[in-house]
């Protein structure tokens, strides 16, 4: 059966590597995939991502984050916009993410943009996800 969402087999990858106690996942590339892990890489929640190239669309190699009690620095990921529902939202309409404490995953005319640069750019787009 082929997967028909693609980020959100990316996130619960990251999930399941995180209560594993992974060092590392690997999920295929996409440039959607990409953009998140920029934005989790920037946000502090992941140390660092890297491209590997292959045959096809290359894979992607997320290195996780712990805090010093070996807990997974994301605590929770959670797929807003879902192929059978898409979540669209304008500028004004964006949900803050635990009061300000976590992060919400825009897909915006600009590129994959966190909540607070989407009201910064003063644009709406679809919520992909929201990370805590």
């Amino acid at each position: 059966m082929p997967i028909t969402d693609p980020l959100a087999d990316m996130l619960t990858c990251i999930r399941n590597a995180i209560m594993a106690r992974h060092s590392k996942v690997d999920v295929p590339a996409s440039k959607i995939k990409i953009g998140v892990a920029r934005i989790l890489k920037a946000e502090g929640y992941i140390k660092n991502y890297k491209l590997i190239k292959d045959q096809k669309h290359g894979i992607l190699r997320i290195y996780l984050k712990y805090d010093e009690f070996n807990e997974g620095v994301i605590v929770g990921l959670k797929r807003m916009s879902k192929p059978g529902r898409r979540v669209y939202v304008k500028k004004k309409e964006i949900p803050p993410v635990l009061n300000g404490m976590g992060v919400a995953i825009l897909s915006t005319s600009r590129g994959v943009v966190t909540d607070r640069e989407a009201r910064k750019l003063d644009v709406g787009g679809e919520l992909l996800c929201s990370i805590w």
